[in-house]
Formats: C-alpha cells, structure tokens, sequence
C-alpha cells in the first residue's frame, strides 16, 4: 500500500480569492493521477488554514477567526468522506494560537475524517522555540496524532525577495530547516516525548545538523558558556552618531523579540531529539532521500508529494524510492508501511 502524507487540496472559491496554482481545485484529477501512479492514500492539508499560500497584501494568514476555519475544515471533510478510500486530513493549527483557537482545533480532530495535525515552523520570523508554542505541542501530545510541520507562505528572512520561484523552493526549504532544527534545540521532545513531528520538504536539511544542533547547545569554544544574544544596535548615521528613523538615510533598527518570545534553555541532546524527528520524501532529489536515509533512518522517512501543486509525475516519486541503495522491506517502510504505523487510519469518516 503506498501512502502519501503531504497533499494539498483547496475549495474552489479560495481560488477567486488568493491567487494559486489551477490544481489545487482539481480534485477529480488529482484522484485520476494517484490512482494512475498507484498511491492508495493521501492525506492533505493546508499550512495556512483558509488563508493564501501566495504573499497575498493585507492578508494575515494567522488571524483567521474560528468561524472561517470551520467552515475550511467542514468543507475538507465532506470532501473526504466522499472519498474515505482515497483521502484523509490534517486539521491546521496555529502554533501560536490562543485558547479559543486551540479549542477549535480540538474540536475538528474529534472528526474521523482527520488524522493528523500540520502548522508552520515559523510565524512571522518567530520560530518554535518560542515559549508561546507550548500550548500547541502540549495538545499534539495529548491528542496523540502526528504534526506535519510545514513551510509557512513568507519563510523567515524572505521578507524582501520578490521571486515567487525562489521564495517557494529555497525560502521555504531553509524554514522548515531552521524550525525542525529549533524544535529539537529547544527541548520539545524531551518534555513531550509522545510527540511525532514530520518536516516537510524533507525535514529541509536537517541531516546535516546533529553535530552542528549539540555544538550549539554546548558551545566548548565559548569556555564559560556563550553569552545571551543582545539586542541588535542602532544603524550608524554619517559622523558616527546613533541614528534615528527620522535620520535621512537610515534604517530603523530591528526591535528586540518580546519577552514572552525568549529561547527556552536548549535541549540536553538536541541531536538525539532531532533524529526521533520524521521527514517526508517531497524534495524530489535523490542525494537528499540517501541523506536522510543513512542520517535518520529508512524508518523515519514517510512517503509524500506535496501534490498537488508540485507538477512531477508522481511515478518518478515512487521510482526514486525504488531506486534507493535500500532492501525492499525498506523501500515499503517508505511507502506506506511507516505511515500506517504513525497514523491511525483505521477509521472510516
């Protein structure tokens, strides 16, 4: 059976508000595709709820009421008991959400049609080291169900690139490293350790940090121990005095994060932490799958397109994994034998 994890859907009439690609609405030959490709089961989601994937102006994608994220999610459902064979859900969260939207997402989990969980692994630059994030993992904990932690519409420090294109593949793939990476820095799985988290795009480059991950939680060049970071400094104005934004010429500087948004203390083994992560196979590259397999593990990987809308023909995704240097056991573990072991997909919506 071949399960693939990272899917996208949308309603139509999203697609008379936000601008996306034309196969986000075409359920029918999406369905067509899979079954071409022979993928039994996909789950699919959104990682901005009922907001836009594209930098949309005046569009804030984390301050979406519940009322609009019900109806989402209602009409995600409907869409999946029309198709219980074929189809499955991520109800999407703010890892930043207030109570009133946590509850709402406890709510929509209580329908079957939905197995899983998916966010961001940033919000506006923030990542999930943040303190504020504790009341998420603390529900995906307690629910018991898989997060597929996904790039968010405006990747950290993207804020002033204009290409689309380089936005999508390299801003988005560098977000998901920086989150994974803070995730298991700042000590998630230690405190939660029921917690199965998926990085999307492959969990970015994530296999090439667990040296990197315990040097930064236990920097020995630093002697005593490095100090806090300080909050950045003002621009210099021509003549070397401090600059004001009222200074010609000059940037504001950057304001310091607010307190409740201080690092918690790393993790012990953040390394450790970071290899109890998963990662799907979305990168479409096969020196990145062979890393992630040798790094993490053939039973941390769970097959996933992100298609729609990626545009790959989706046999070239499951060749890639037949084509890994793995034994076939591995391979199915891979394909679908991994992810019936992470989500419950015995229910029928």
């Amino acid at each position: 059976m071949i399960i693939d994890i990272h899917g996208h859907l949308s309603p139509p009439e999203a697609a008379q508000r936000f601008p996306m690609p034309p196969s986000l609405t075409d359920v029918d030959g999406m369905l067509a595709a899979r079954a071409e490709a022979g993928i039994d089961l996909t789950i699919i989601g959104s990682p901005v709820g009922a907001g836009a994937m594209a930098r949309v102006p005046g569009v804030d994608n984390y301050a979406q009421p519940r009322d609009r994220l019900r109806a989402f999610h209602a009409w995600m459902s409907g869409l999946i008991r029309r198709f219980p064979d074929q189809l499955r859900g991520y109800v999407y969260a703010n890892p930043f959400g207030d109570d009133d939207h946590l509850e709402g997402v406890r709510e929509t989990l209580a329908d079957p049609a939905f197995v899983g969980l998916i966010t961001t692994s940033s919000v506006h630059g923030e990542l999930l080291g943040s303190p504020r994030a504790d009341a998420f993992f603390a529900l995906a904990a307690e629910a018991g169900v898989p997060v597929l932690v996904h790039a968010p519409a405006e990747p950290a420090g993207t804020e002033r690139v204009g290409q689309t294109g380089f936005v999508e593949q390299i801003g988005r793939f560098g977000d998901v490293t920086l989150g994974m990476a803070m995730i298991a820095f700042a000590g998630w799985l230690d405190k939660y350790p029921g917690l199965r988290l998926i990085g999307a795009t492959g969990g970015g480059a994530i296999a090439l940090l667990p040296e990197r991950l315990q040097t930064a939680a236990r920097p020995r060049h630093w002697a005593g121990g490095a100090p806090p970071a300080g909050r950045p400094r003002a621009p210099r104005a021509p003549g070397g005095a401090t600059a004001t934004p009222d200074t010609p010429g000059a940037r504001q500087a950057p304001t310091a994060p607010p307190a409740s948004a201080s690092a918690l203390p790393p993790s012990p083994d953040p390394a450790a932490a970071l290899r109890r992560m998963y990662v799907d196979t979305s990168p479409f590259s096969t020196a990145h799958l062979s890393l992630n397999a040798e790094v993490l593990g053939p039973e941390r990987m769970l097959f996933g397109t992100d298609s729609p809308p990626m545009a790959a023909p989706l046999e070239d995704f499951v060749r890639m994994i037949e084509k890994l240097p793995l034994d076939k056991a591995s391979q199915q573990l891979i394909l679908g034998g991994n992810a019936q072991a992470v989500f419950d997909l015995r229910s029928r919506p």
